[in-house]
């Protein structure tokens, strides 16, 4: 674990790029200060209203009081970057409700133009009416910290812009996934006349594939074939497999699986992003950076809004929770589990009854004859079955439907 001290305003503002992943501007940054040793325990961030909005002020205001309060925080720090009729009507006020609510304040900060001045300090000769200069750049705990490979980039745009595909790669992806997709249709096409549900064999392929991946990632492996990461996109869209990845997301290797989702992110079609994506923002999240996982959900979102997995991460970033609190939904053995039960009640006689004189072939089950092997489990012959045999399922009844 890195450990930088971070004891003068000027080490504070050279911390912050660090934590959030990127140069903050127009935004006002908490740091929840604890423990014996007084460390910072969690940060986050908010989006300036301009021009100052009082209501809008009094909600983050709020949101900060309620995560300070769920995580306990006695102590903490504030930071406003921005020009003064911005930055300190919110300060003021951010000031007032946590302190009232119990929350002392060690520091209170304004930033702007390679300068900064203390709200807290009113001796002219420390804190002087024109401010003090500050590099964070370039000051020595920067370099610790880039060293350590907690980069910063120059602001949250620049951040989210290294999520997307390299300029120019769109037909190559597009030519990528649709090789992906008829790859997989072909695999659920040679098992159609064999298994009531191709679904269950794609799954199976997809799992195998993906956990491989995960596991080369954790030896130091990279995927830079198009293909490959292509195939590994196509086959997340399968709830089975993203939730069965998902049970394996240790935070122990959260290093290596947030270089694998970036680069399967970075390698789908944009119908094939959400899965990644809201597996990246759970590693991100583990690691405890926050602002990778949220440009993480945003593409997540973005591709498809009611993406469920991805909503349930923004409601737990949204809320503050520490690293601590992304533990897997899970185990693997768990998760097939649920599946499994799940199939079972899909194949009640009831609805296998159903099914059949859906397809004009005789209830085997009432009359006693055994089921014959040619029997498919759709109403098409695989010529002319549009969808790939390994779209998304429905989900487990205790995980996300995605």
């Amino acid at each position: 674990m890195l450990r930088v001290k971070a004891d003068a305003p000027d080490a504070l503002l050279a911390v912050v790029p660090h934590l959030l992943g990127f140069y903050p501007s127009e935004s006002l940054v908490v740091l929840g200060i604890g423990g014996k040793r007084s460390r910072v325990q969690l940060t986050f961030r908010y989006d300036l209203p301009d021009p100052p909005d009082a209501a809008l002020t009094a909600d983050i205001a709020d949101h900060a009081v309620s995560v300070c309060q769920r995580q306990r925080i006695r102590l903490a720090v504030l930071i406003g970057y921005g020009p003064a009729e911005q930055v300190v009507p919110a300060l003021a006020t951010v000031m007032k409700w946590l302190l009232v609510n119990g929350v002392g304040l060690r520091e209170v900060l304004r930033a702007e133009g390679g300068r900064y001045w203390s709200l807290l300090c009113e001796d002219p000769e420390c804190c002087p009416p024109e401010g003090r200069p500050f590099d964070p750049g370039s000051h020595p705990v920067a370099s610790t910290m880039t060293e350590a490979g907690m980069t910063a980039m120059p602001d949250r745009a620049a951040l989210a812009r290294s999520l997307l595909p390299r300029s120019g790669s769109t037909e190559t992806i597009r030519k990528s996934t649709t090789r992906a997709e008829q790859m997989l249709w072909n695999i659920g096409a040679a098992h159609f006349d064999e298994v009531e549900d191709v679904r269950l064999v794609t799954a199976t392929v997809g799992k195998a594939a993906v956990q491989d991946a995960i596991q080369r990632y954790r030896a130091g492996e990279r995927i830079t074939d198009g293909d490959e990461l292509a195939w590994i996109s196509v086959l997340l869209a399968d709830l089975r497999v993203r939730d069965d990845a998902w049970a394996r997301m240790d935070p122990e290797h959260y290093e290596a699986h947030i270089r694998l989702w970036t680069d399967v992110l970075k390698g789908a079609a944009t119908e094939y992003v959400p899965a990644p994506a809201a597996l990246l923002a759970f590693a991100a999240w583990q690691s405890g950076n926050g602002a990778l996982g949220g440009v993480a959900l945003d593409r997540a979102l973005g591709a498809r809004p009611d993406y469920s997995m991805a909503l349930l991460l923004q409601g737990a970033l949204t809320a503050g929770l520490p690293p601590s609190a992304a533990k897997l939904p899970m185990s693997p053995e768990e998760v097939a589990a649920s599946y499994e039960a799940q199939d079972e009640r899909r194949r009640s006689p009831k609805t296998t009854r159903a099914r059949r004189q859906r397809r004009g072939q005789p209830d085997t089950a009432r009359s006693g004859t055994a089921r014959s092997g040619t029997a498919r489990s759709g109403g098409r012959s695989p010529k002319s079955r549009s969808a790939a045999p390994g779209e998304t399922t429905s989900g487990a009844s205790s995980l996300p439907s995605g």
